[in-house]
């Protein structure tokens, strides 16, 4: 198999959360491959390292900053990609919050918060990215998910209704934009990034994750980068409404214990 199939160079990508975390990560590797990277967040200055980094290392890089809770500014920002690129041929729909408590305890407006950035937001985004990628009759949608999308667990009620909700929105997407707009999903696992600082400090999970986990360790942000490359390019032509699981065989260790 060509290894061109797996090419993003010279396509233009948004991610969206690409000041820290996965999105940096997703940010570098798309710009690493050739692609030019328009990185979003809400603030410029914490943007501003990760494009200076990605130029360093001979990459090309560019700043849209926005809140997705903000679909004024958010439909403005991905409306002016193909003004200053000439196209929009990727989105990587990385933008996300968690909130770590117990449903009682949990207020109403707090789960909204978390709601209106995980799906509402993320489908705002896609929404706008998508009438691009029609009008181009191209493009790769790729909706971050989580194991969070296919199992429950305690203190994370909203984190988990947005997790799911991402897979169906993920499913009907693809339908509406087919055949040549992609539209799928990467559910990573327990991945060693700052949303997960308390997690890692806590020694009986961290244990109990690394029993659960076939691979006996925590994800790292670059096991997602082969899922990425495969869902950005033209390799994933005929991959499309499909979440792809990628935490180390936790999910299918737990749903065989």
């Amino acid at each position: 198999m060509s290894t061109d199939l797996f090419s993003v160079k010279g396509r233009v990508a948004l991610v969206t959360g690409a000041s820290r975390g996965l999105g940096k990560v997703f940010a570098q590797t798309l710009a690493a491959h050739g692609a030019t990277v328009v990185l979003s967040s809400r603030r410029e200055s914490d943007l501003r390292p990760v494009a200076d980094a990605i130029a360093k290392a001979g990459g090309k890089a560019d700043i849209a900053p926005f809140d997705v809770q903000d679909e004024s500014a958010a439909v403005a920002a991905i409306k002016a990609i193909p003004g200053r690129h000439g196209r929009l041929d990727i989105l990587v729909n990385n933008a996300g919050i968690v909130l770590r408590k117990m449903a009682v305890d949990t207020g109403t407006d707090e789960f909204r918060n978390v709601l209106e950035t995980n799906i509402t937001g993320s489908f705002v985004v896609a929404r706008e990215a998508g009438r691009i990628m029609l009008q181009q009759d191209y493009g790769r949608i790729v909706n971050l998910a989580s194991v969070m999308s296919v199992v429950g667990r305690a203190s994370v009620a909203a984190y988990v209704a947005s997790k799911h909700a991402i897979v169906g929105m993920t499913k009907t997407l693809a339908a509406e934009f087919g055949p040549n707009v992609t539209v799928n999903a990467i559910a990573p696992g327990y991945m060693l990034t700052e949303i997960t600082e308390a997690l890692q400090k806590n020694r009986e999970f961290s244990e109990l994750l690394e029993r659960r986990t076939a691979a006996r360790r925590w994800g790292r942000p670059e096991d997602l980068s082969g899922a990425l490359m495969l869902l950005s390019s033209d390799a994933s032509a005929y991959i499309t409404g499909h979440t792809l699981v990628v935490d180390g065989g936790l999910t299918t260790v737990l749903a065989g214990a």
